[in-house]
This record gives C-alpha cells, structure tokens and sequence, in this order.
C-alpha cells in the first residue's frame, strides 16, 4: 500500500527535514566554495600559474637567494611542475628565505629595507594575490586607493581635495614606523581565516611570513612583518590596514589611505587633534602598530609648506583649492635632470635626451594632475640652456667651436670670437650667440623633448577620469 503523508504525519515530517538538511548543506558547501574553501586548487589552476608567471616577467626583477632569474624560471617550471604543486598540495613546500636589499627612500630620509624572494616563489606569490583580490577587494574601503585595481594615487590626492572643498580643512599625517616589517602575524592570520576556508592556503600564506631573511649570508628569523619586494605583500598589507579603515568610517570619519600613506580628515584643528590621538590609540592598540610621533601631525591642507601626500600638495588661490606637485618633488625631479645632464659624461647628445624624455615621460605620467604649466614652462628654457652647455663643452677646442659655429650661420668674426672665449659654460650657454645657432629647432630635431606641449596633452586627456 502506497504511503499517504499527512499533516503531522512522522514519515513526511522525517523527510522534508532530511530534504531541508541536504539543501542547507548544498547552500553551505557553495558558500564555502565561493568564499574559498577550494582555493588552493584556484591559485593551481594552470591559467591562474601562467599569468602569474607573465605579471612576474613583466616586472623584471632580481634573482632571489638562489640566483635564479626570470629567464632561467620557464625551463626550471617545465622540469619540475607537477613536483612543485604536488609539494605544495601537500602542505610540504618551503619557501626560501628572502633576500635583503637597502634602497633610498623617495624623500631621502634614510633607507627602506626590501626582501626580494626567490622567481618561484614571486610566482607562488603572485598566483595566490591573484586569488586573494575577488575575495577581500569588495571588503576595502571606498578611501583605500593603493594597490587596487582602477585605483591610483591620482585618484587619492582628488579625493582629498574634494573633502577640502567640503570643508574638511585640516588632515591627520599619520605615519607608521616601519609598517612593512612590524605586521603581527597572529593578527594578520586571523583576518585571513575570516575570509580564508581552505587550510592550506592560510598554512602557505604562514610560511611565507615566518620564510625568513638572509642578510649577509646570514639567516635571520622573521616573528613580525611581510617583507616589501614578493607581490603578496601589498594585498597583505591592505588587509591589515583595512581594519583601520572600516573603524573610522563606522565612526563618520573621512580618511584617506594609499598603502601606509594615511591622511585623516577633519573640519577644524580641534577635531583633528582628537582623530590624532584616536587613530594612534587603534593603530597601536587594536593593530600592535607604531606611529612615528615625530612625523605624525596636525597640519592645514593647503600648507603647502606642510602637508605632503604622495608627492603632491594643496594649494589655494582666487580660483579655489587646486592641486600641486609638493616643492620636495620638484627638487628630487630637477636634481635628476641635472644629473642626466651632466656635462662630464660624455655621451653622445642625442642620447642624454633619450634618457631625459624616458625621465620626464615617467615623471609627467604621476604629476601631470598637478598644476605647474608656468614651473614647466621655466624648467623647459632651463634645460634646453643646459643642453647647449653639454654640446659647447663637447666642442672642447676652440678651433672646434669655431668651425661648427660657422656651419651654424654665424659669421667669421663672432665664431672666432666666441669660440675664443674664456667665460664659463653655462654663460656661454645662455648667450645670443648660442640661442641663434643652437635654436629650439636644432635641439628638437636632434631629439629634445617638448615636454611642456606633452603636459598639456595628458591635462586634456585625463581631463574627466
């Protein structure tokens, strides 16, 4: 006899909670899987490894402790693949320590330590930062704009000076002591797991922080930090910080964050003040971080003197708040152009202006939401007269300068007189003479970068971004 269920019926009740068992567990296993239970198999995946392998070509780089470059990885992964995922399905794979490098900091403030691990392991590394940014990139706060994709420092420094047209006049400088290399690592893992199912994936990413450094042939252990150098550490460090951020923003707090370049924004010196001593409370007492009391300060937005953020500064005149480059980078960016043109090199002209537009190029592709057109307009009659210092010091003789004036059109009489000339070089360079014979024309056909007419291109391009 066929089973009728009815209401309160003991068979039906049994098997509809056996049905909505098997569903919840078919919701959670699919919850699982997106939120990163088969994550490892993910950052595996042989398209995810392959451009993982390209984004760490393309970077270039440094060989690692083992010597080995980008060029020499292709042969080695085609050798021993299946042996190195394996390995690291396993959870039997050890990465290598670390190489330590020193290099300037960009304000000249000393020296920022970089640990540069092995080829294989930058592109382990990047395959797992691949893996990682679907899952926490829809976590980051609106104001992080470091490391994020669509994301830039232009788009940081904008965003300030809306707020400073809103009102929100004075800023926060917070500055981290040593951020990279002072991360707490129970903290950090615990943040991972939150997001982070799959075991394995939180075990390698473990591995990689307590990997070590080798410092002159020596190795030393690492209890804290993620050295800067792997492409792990950038994803790392947004996800510490972001801590940071969603505080303050459940707080109404504006706050600006690109990497550790933080500025917290307030409407008066008074509420700054107060966010000052707040933001150190959090990052010091939740994060186990350390504010650099000496650097970390209250200062207007447009104290151009001041306040510096990502190389740029505020400043405000009749037409309102508009954007600069901060005067410490226009400093570092003319030291540069002196030295590429030094004068005692000896290279040929042609190509010191190469290398002076590949500069600039790079230098006008960051600050080119600046306002500078007139600084711009200086450096460029700036350089030009150093450019015609470099080729009259190349000239060398007398007899030399003279016979390549007189194919420049100057006449007999002023080439032998200025060829025999004792003032200095940059004199020389800035004089009639040489501004008839050595004109802008000759300098743009031997290779001279206008790069004034190209600022104002990107002005126009980038005009609505």
């Amino acid at each position: 006899m066929k089973a009728e269920y009815q209401e309160g019926c003991p068979q039906r009740d049994s098997v509809e909670r056996e049905e909505y068992t098997g569903a919840r567990s078919a919701r959670a296993r699919e919850d699982k899987e997106r939120d990163g239970a088969d994550l490892l198999e993910r950052i595996l995946d042989r398209n995810n490894l392959n451009r993982a392998y390209k984004q760490v070509k393309r970077n270039h780089g440094a060989p690692g402790i083992d010597g080995m470059t980008v060029e020499e990885a292709l042969p080695w992964l085609r050798e021993h693949r299946e042996e190195l995922l394996n390995s690291i399905r396993d959870g039997k794979y050890k990465p290598n320590p670390v190489r330590r490098k020193e290099i300037p900091k960009p304000d000249g403030s000393g020296m920022r330590k970089l640990g540069i691990p092995t080829v294989i392991d930058r592109i382990i590394q990047q395959a797992i930062a691949q893996q990682l940014q679907p899952i926490f990139e829809p976590l980051f706060s609106d104001g992080s704009y470091g490391y994020r994709p669509k994301r830039s420092a232009q788009q940081a420094i904008r965003k300030v000076k809306e707020y400073a047209k809103q009102g929100y006049t004075h800023a926060v400088e917070v500055d981290l002591s040593k951020y990279f290399d002072t991360l707490n690592h129970e903290l950090l893992m615990n943040l991972l797991r939150r997001q982070i199912h799959d075991e394995r994936v939180t075990g390698l990413i473990k591995k990689y922080l307590k990997s070590g450094v080798m410092e002159n042939g020596v190795l030393c252990k690492t209890e804290e930090g993620s050295p800067q150098g792997g492409p792990l550490s950038p994803s790392l460090a947004n996800i510490y910080l972001n801590e940071f951020d969603q505080e303050m923003e459940s707080r109404g707090v504006k706050v600006i964050r690109y990497a550790d370049d933080i500025v917290v924004l307030a409407r008066s010196k008074r509420a700054a003040e107060r966010l000052l001593e707040s933001s150190r409370n959090y990052l010091e007492g939740k994060l186990k971080l350390k504010m650099n009391a000496q650097k970390s300060r209250v200062v207007s937005v447009v104290a151009q003197k001041y306040f510096k953020f990502l190389g740029f500064a505020l400043g405000k005149n009749g037409g309102g708040i508009y954007i600069r480059a901060h005067r410490k980078s226009f400093v570092k960016a003319k030291r540069k152009l002196k030295e590429l043109t030094c004068r005692s090199q000896g290279r040929n002209v042609r190509k010191v202006m190469e290398n002076v537009k590949v500069y600039i190029r790079g230098w006008l592709g960051y600050y080119y939401i600046a306002s500078m057109k007139r600084i711009l307009q200086n450096w460029n009659e700036w350089l030009r007269r150093r450019f015609r210092m470099y080729i009259w010091k190349q000239w060398k003789k007398p007899k030399t300068r003279i016979r390549n004036l007189r194919k420049l059109g100057v006449s007999d009489g002023q080439a032998y007189q200025w060829g025999n000339s004792r003032l200095g070089y940059w004199r020389i360079a800035g004089s009639p003479i040489l501004k008839r014979s050595i004109t802008n024309e000759k300098l743009a056909l031997a290779g001279y970068y206008d790069f004034p007419a190209q600022y104002e291109q990107l002005r126009k391009l980038h005009l609505y971004d």
